[in-house]
């Protein structure tokens, strides 16, 4: 779109809190003295590029600074905000909002403001594409990679835009594209302004050079945002979509899944004359290919615990079989339940995992479990089950050591920490086997820790017994 050259040119005006300009590093050279009635003599060569110099170094420096603090961003939406408030300080706007939409279609969509509300990105949303700069970016219709719109003088301005930017206050945008040779066009950014104004061409190089930075380390963060997504999904998949609803007993899981995807994993499945078999493992490594190993696993251990699920050491045993057969290089943890429910009865085999943790009103106490090596570390694995009988009311908690190692502690303490943590309970929660899971999910990892980026997966299965 063909618009007259805005009067005002907008400049780097850093708003509270973010990188002031550097100050020039060469002093100014003093004015001469006026000569009455004499022609003004010029300025020296010399002091003339010194003051560019001074300017470029300026320039660089608040560059610098602005990309070093995308570099720090770890997070995609992070990275939009700090994108946001960089671009806002170089072209001298108060306002702003970055539309990601990547054109290969396969998300993630959203849309973040600076200085907008939620509500004022939705009345800007109600703009039709083609009439806002942004739009059309997106939708190819624009050849200019810089868009700027004088939202006053600008002639056939859609009426939803010029009533919208009434509304929110502005007068003049200024859109860029964020694209890549690689990865294709990600989205858009506009800047907003209160009265026409536009960046002047040396304001426009710098946000040039900041753009082309910021949508190559936004290309990269959406791409482990898609990793991520996609890891969860497979692992949520290859789990029990519900738990089963078994007489005499109340089910509840919370699973915490890694960055990368993890190996831990659960199950619940019914079992013939009203038996329950449970159980929870982890696999070593993380990514796809521990994913798909516990996929494997977890799968193999229901055909086992259906055909001898009464006798979990040979349900462990032969898993051990096929581990060692087919995956000779990776080991597994993995703990085995076959439970009565009306006869509170619970029969076990633990092979290297932690021992379950039984809580009531009179107790909280680990149950007794034999020492084992995990899966896939000995020739031949076997241990002893052993049989725990939870009385009326209590809960059977079981978890992989991904609770304990995301705390941070050394072992002994954070057995400590989860044994605090469920001795802590309140008494009105202790007939909910999820609020059970949720309290010792919130004690043993605070402040958003059971849902901070880790290596570490973390799995709760409580059983509570009638």
């Amino acid at each position: 779109m063909t618009t007259p050259r805005l009067p005002k040119v907008a400049g780097i005006d850093s708003p509270p809190g973010q990188v002031p300009p550097p100050a020039h590093t060469v002093a100014p050279v003093p004015a001469a003295p006026a000569v009455p009635c004499a022609p003004s003599a010029p300025a020296a060569p010399g002091a003339v590029i010194q003051d560019r110099l001074a300017g470029w170094v300026s320039d660089l420096t608040t560059l610098h600074e602005l990309t070093e603090r995308l570099a720090r961003t770890a997070a995609l939406e992070d990275a939009l905000h700090e994108l946001l408030r960089a671009g806002a300080t170089l072209v001298g706007a108060r306002r702003g909002l970055v539309v990601l939409e990547p054109g290969d279609g396969r998300g993630p969509d959203t849309t973040v403001g600076l200085g907008l509300s939620r509500p004022d990105l939705g009345h800007i949303e109600t703009v039709p594409r083609g009439a806002t700069s942004y739009g059309r970016i997106l939708d190819g219709l624009s050849t200019d990679p810089e868009a700027r719109a004088d939202l006053l003088s600008e002639d056939g301005l859609d009426p939803r835009h010029r009533e919208v930017a009434a509304r929110l206050g502005y007068a003049a945008s200024y859109a860029l594209p964020l694209a890549t040779e690689a990865a294709g066009r990600l989205g858009a950014a506009v800047w907003l302004y209160d009265e026409p104004a536009e960046p002047g061409e040396r304001r426009r190089h710098l946000i040039g050079l900041y753009a082309a930075y910021a949508t190559e380390h936004l290309a990269r963060l959406l791409e482990l945002e898609r990793t991520r997504a996609w890891s969860g999904t497979i692992a949520e998949e290859l789990l029990p979509s519900r738990l089963p609803r078994v007489a005499d007993v109340q089910l509840a899981v919370r699973h915490r899944t890694g960055p990368r995807g993890g190996g831990d994993w659960y199950d619940a499945l019914p079992l013939p004359e009203g038996a329950l078999g449970l159980a929870v493992g982890s696999v070593t490594g993380s990514g796809a290919s521990a994913v798909a190993a516990m996929g494997r696993l977890r799968a193999s251990l229901r055909a086992y615990a259906v055909m001898e699920g009464e006798d979990p050491v040979a349900v462990l045993s032969d898993l051990e079989l096929l581990l060692r057969l087919t995956e000779p290089a990776r080991s597994a943890t993995a703990l085995f339940a076959y439970c009565e429910p009306a006869q509170r009865k619970i029969v076990l085999a633990g092979a290297g995992h932690t021992p379950p943790l039984v809580i009531g009103e009179r107790r909280t106490e680990f149950a007794e479990t034999t020492l084992s090596a995990p899966l896939g570390m000995l020739a031949c694995w076997e241990a002893p089950s052993v049989e725990i009988a939870p009385e009326p009311g209590e809960t059977v908690l079981l978890y992989t050591d991904g609770l304990l190692r995301r705390t941070g502690d050394a072992m002994d303490r954070a057995f400590a920490r989860l044994h605090a943590a469920a001795a802590s309970i309140p008494k009105g929660i202790r007939e909910d086997p999820g609020a059970i899971a949720d309290h010792i999910l919130g004690a043993m990892l605070p402040d958003g820790l059971d849902t901070a980026d880790s290596d570490e997966d973390v799995v709760l299965l409580a059983a509570r017994f009638a």
